[in-house]
């Protein structure tokens, strides 16, 4: 029998994008924000709740539709990574067995990629579920409750990879060989293949 545990989903955008000195989360693809591609996405899953951790800079944008998101802020961005992923966990309801963590610069995540996370937890009640594409293992990450607290242990500029590191043997990854790891927008040639992408998406019937 398939256990229905509830499971989450943690949007992290409460970074500060010092790489490329504004807000990348805000950046403009096809008429919306980067991350309202992401928050589209992750509306279109099962998951449930639905929270975004925001940094301050971004938190008041009118561009963003947050609806049926969690909104919180994370005040301490400029202490790194491991901060919005712990402001996020901490308003997660203590029946949430799961979380999915999305990265809010990734504005191309595929809701079926997803479908296949849950699916596989709910199988094998993995403590870590990842897809692996067809240039190698990406997000999003399903990481099972058991971890929470060696996530909200972490400190500095960090992910979730020390965890990942230390749980290796038990992650369970998901194929994906049709999809390549979704882009990051790290660079402003990123933004621009990011750009063209969405365009070309925008052409399809």
């Amino acid at each position: 029998m398939v256990l229905m545990q509830r499971i989450a989903a943690l949007v992290l955008a409460g970074g500060l994008s010092r790489r490329l000195g504004y807000p990348k989360q805000l950046v403009d693809l096809c008429g919306k924000p980067a991350l309202q591609w992401v928050l589209d996405a992750v509306q279109r899953t099962s998951l449930e709740p639905r929270v975004v951790v925001l940094n301050p800079d971004i938190a008041g944008a009118r561009a963003l539709n947050t609806e049926g998101f969690l909104v919180v802020v994370n005040e301490r961005a400029g202490e790194g990574q491991s901060t919005a992923i712990r402001a996020g966990l901490a308003v997660l309801p203590d029946d949430v067995d799961a979380v999915v963590f999305f990265l809010g610069d990734q504005p191309f995540i595929d809701p079926a990629v997803v479908a296949l996370l849950i699916d596989r937890f709910r199988s094998t009640q993995a403590a870590i579920v990842r897809p692996r594409y067809a240039d190698g293992p990406g997000h999003p990450i399903l990481i099972a409750r058991r971890l929470f607290p060696e996530l909200v242990s972490l400190e500095g500029d960090t992910g979730a990879r020390p965890v990942l590191a230390r749980h290796r043997d038990a992650i369970v990854t998901c194929d994906v060989p049709d999809r390549s790891i979704p882009l990051d927008l790290d660079t402003p040639e990123d933004i621009e293949r990011a750009r063209q992408l969405c365009r070309e998406q925008c052409r399809e019937p």
